[in-house]
């Protein structure tokens, strides 16, 4: 199985942002010497909650530090872009890497994203789809072309000419059963962040499979599963310190995306969301923060291991993306949980087939 390595800034009240950069910065650093075959982050705007507005700008700066190792966006979100700015950033980076980026795309969720960028959520389905034609067209072609109703765009070559497929290393990030429809008609691979029931993800992963196979007449890809990873040798302190920093960190999506206000259940597209309130209401925060924490990798090396096999067993993934730094972890705590799981998970993984 192919593992990567994750970093997503978040910011910390002990922390300034400078620091934050410096510590995961040398974190991230880390993924090629210790054997990652990937580094990845994600993109999110305006609060601390991760500090990444431009992915494809880190990871240029990581393809300067690295020669081998590959690059991944979790994820682009193509409503809060121009298309074809986006279309030339990754033929741009593949270029500069020699091929070795994988494009992760998504939606958005964030109003405080929406927001500040002048974008109504309520059309950010049918943007991400007009943009991802735009993007995936532009990537296979080297030329980019569109009518559409939010993005027109006049015929125009992308220089550098991206020089190989992105058809099977492009990923689509998608929690509700409307999108992964969506990313079966778009031809893309589904990247699973947990949120939800692992039965329940698994369903709709099937239900994907099926419209691949139907829209697309070919067996789907396999999907890339990411997950919060805590490592400690003591199993009584992985526990209690891994609940308690991935507990912290889903507290900062549930302020983030404002799970506990209604306003997600009257937003066009993101009904499911709306859901997710009900239940925290219905269940309460506690709740929530623990059936979040029991989805990730959290416990002793071997304990790691069983929990990425047998995530592995359920979602048939042949890419593994672990975060190790997060919540109010400090620095000696995530750079003791990279290299642990590095030297004694990652070997085992690998193996997974």
């Amino acid at each position: 199985m192919h593992v990567g390595l994750s970093v997503i800034f978040q910011g910390s009240a002990s922390r300034t942002d400078h620091e934050v950069y410096a510590d995961e910065l040398a974190l991230a650093r880390l993924a090629e010497p210790l054997g990652f075959d990937s580094v990845w982050s994600v993109e999110h705007h305006f609060t601390s909650y991760t500090m990444v507005p431009d992915p494809l700008q880190f990871l240029t700066y990581m393809a300067g530090c690295t020669t081998h190792i590959q690059l991944g966006t979790m994820v682009v979100v193509l409503p809060w872009h121009d298309p074809i700015r986006v279309a030339e950033g990754v033929a741009l980076l593949d270029n500069l890497s020699g091929g070795r980026v994988i494009l992760g795309i998504g939606r958005g969720l964030g109003r405080v994203e929406f927001g500040g960028f002048g974008v109504s959520m309520e059309e950010s389905r049918a943007r991400f789809v007009e943009a991802a034609q735009l993007v995936l067209e532009g990537l296979e072609k080297g030329r980019v072309q569109y009518e559409g109703t939010y993005y027109q765009q006049a015929p125009r070559d992308l220089r550098p000419a991206p020089f190989k497929s992105f058809r099977d290393r492009t990923y689509a990030s998608a929690v509700s059963p409307e999108s992964a429809k969506i990313m079966a008609e778009l031809g893309v691979g589904i990247m699973i962040v947990p949120q939800k029931p692992w039965e329940q993800a698994i369903a709709e992963l099937n239900d994907y499979r099926e419209l691949y196979r139907e829209v697309r007449g070919a067996e789907p890809p396999p999907p890339a599963t990411a997950s919060w990873v805590f490592c400690d040798p003591d199993p009584v302190r992985a526990r209690e310190l891994g609940e308690q920093f991935v507990g912290r960190y889903y507290e900062t999506v549930i302020d983030h995306y404002e799970l506990t206000n209604d306003h997600l259940a009257g937003t066009k597209g993101y009904e499911y969301y709306g859901r997710m309130q009900g239940y925290l209401e219905k269940h309460g925060t506690s709740s929530a923060i623990k059936a979040f924490t029991d989805l990730h990798v959290i416990g002793t090396p071997q304990q790691c291991i069983d929990k990425i096999e047998d995530i592995r067993r359920m979602a048939g993934n042949d890419m593994f993306m672990g975060v190790f730094a997060y919540g109010d972890m400090g620095a000696a705590e995530s750079d003791r949980n990279l290299r642990l799981f590095a030297s004694e998970v990652m070997p085992a993984v690998k193996q997974m087939v």
